[in-house]
C-alpha cells in the first residue's frame, strides 16, 4: 500500500503553529527576540552591553541597585528585618534559645547564622537539602559576625559553666537576584540591632534559667563594630561591577566581596573564582584596591542606612 501526501497549504501551517510573533506590536517583538537571544548566548548578551559602558539592567558599571531595611517585620520572632537590594529580598528572623555552654568556653554564649535559599526564591535552587552555594555564603556570614565583634559572645552568658542564650539568625531568600551575601549580612546585622531578650537569671536551687516575663533588653551590640558587605564582580579580566545581579554572577571571572566597620576599616575580604590571579581594573589599578576604595564609598551610605534602625 502506498501513501501519498500532499503540500501543506500556506493558511494550514500558520493555524497550527501555537505562538506566531508576528502578531505581536514590534517593540514586544524586538523584547522577545532579546530575551531569546540572552537566554541562548549570555556572554555575548552581556559584551554587547559593556561594548556600550552599560549593564543589561541599565546602572553604569560602579552603581549599586537601591537598598531599603525595615526591622520588627516578624511579631513571634525575638528581632527581625526585611532587607531589599534591587529585586533581591531577604527576611531575617532571630530566635533565642538558653542552653549549658561549652566547657572549653564556660563564660560564652552562641551565635548562629543560617541561610535558607529555598526554590521559591528563584528557579536555580531545588527543593531538598541546602545548596552548596547556601551553605558557602552562611559560612562567610558567620566569619564576618564573629570577625567583627559587633556582639561579644561573653554577653550572653547567663551563668557561667552552666547557662547562656543561643541565638539562632535564620535569614530566608525570598527573591533571588544575585548578591545574597551583602543582602543577608545586612538583614542579620539589622535583626541583631532589633533584638531584645527577656533578663534572665540562674535560680542555683532549681538549677535552671528564670526568664522575666515583663523586662527586656537588647542585645550588647558594639555599633562601631557592624559588619558592612560591598560585593564586586570581575568581568573580562578588567570591568569591575558592583553588585553583581543574578545574570552576571555565572558570567564573571571572579568576586570580591569587602566587608568593612563603620568607620571604613577593613573586617574581611573575600574572593571566589581565580584566587591566583591578580585582577586589573580598566585603568590598570589592583582590583582589589579598586574595589576596597569603592567599598569605602558605598560603606558611608549603608552606615546611614543602619543608624536609623
Amino acid at each position: 500500500m502506498s501513501i501519498t501526501t500532499a503540500p501543506i497549504p500556506a493558511t494550514s501551517a500558520a493555524a497550527a503553529t501555537p505562538f506566531s510573533t508576528s502578531s505581536l506590536p514590534q517593540e514586544e517583538q524586538d523584547e522577545l527576540k532579546a530575551a531569546i537571544f540572552k537566554r541562548l548566548h549570555p556572554r555575548v548578551y552581556l559584551e554587547r552591553f559593556v561594548a556600550e559602558n552599560v549593564r543589561p539592567d541599565g546602572r553604569e558599571f560602579g552603581e549599586w541597585r537601591p537598598v531599603s531595611v525595615d526591622v520588627g517585620s516578624i511579631s513571634t520572632a525575638d528581632g527581625s528585618s526585611l532587607v531589599k537590594l534591587g529585586e533581591t529580598i531577604i527576611v531575617c528572623g532571630v530566635k533565642a534559645e538558653i542552653a549549658e555552654p561549652e566547657l572549653e568556653r564556660p563564660n560564652e554564649g552562641f551565635l548562629v547564622p543560617n541561610l535558607d535559599l529555598p526554590a521559591m526564591c528563584s528557579a536555580k535552587f531545588k527543593p531538598g537539602p541546602p545548596s552548596e552555594e547556601a551553605q558557602v555564603v552562611s559560612d562567610r556570614l558567620n566569619e564576618a559576625i564573629l570577625a567583627s565583634d559587633m556582639l561579644s559572645l561573653r554577653s550572653l552568658c547567663i551563668e557561667p559553666g552552666k547557662a547562656a542564650w543561643v541565638l539562632y539568625v535564620d535569614a530566608t531568600c525570598l527573591s533571588y537576584d544575585g548578591n545574597v551575601f551583602d543582602a543577608a549580612l545586612l538583614a542579620m546585622v539589622a535583626a541583631l540591632i532589633n533584638t531584645r531578650l527577656p533578663k534572665a537569671t540562674f535560680d542555683e536551687e532549681a538549677e535552671h534559667a528564670v526568664c522575666s516575663r515583663n523586662e527586656k533588653s537588647p542585645l550588647a551590640i558594639e555599633r562601631t563594630r557592624l559588619p558592612i558587605a560591598m560585593s564586586f564582580g570581575i568581568f573580562d579580566s578588567s570591568r569591575i561591577f558592583s553588585d553583581p545581579t543574578t545574570f552576571e554572577q555565572p558570567l564573571l571571572d571572579a568576586q570580591l566581596s569587602v566587608v568593612l566597620d563603620p568607620q571604613g576599616d577593613i573586617i574581611v575580604t573575600s574572593q571566589i573564582g581565580a584566587p591566583t590571579q591578580t585582577w586589573l581594573s580598566s585603568s590598570g589599578e589592583d582590583a582589589l584596591l579598586s574595589c576596597i576604595a569603592a567599598a569605602k564609598k558605598r560603606n558611608r551610605i549603608l552606615t546611614e542606612v543602619i543608624n536609623q534602625i
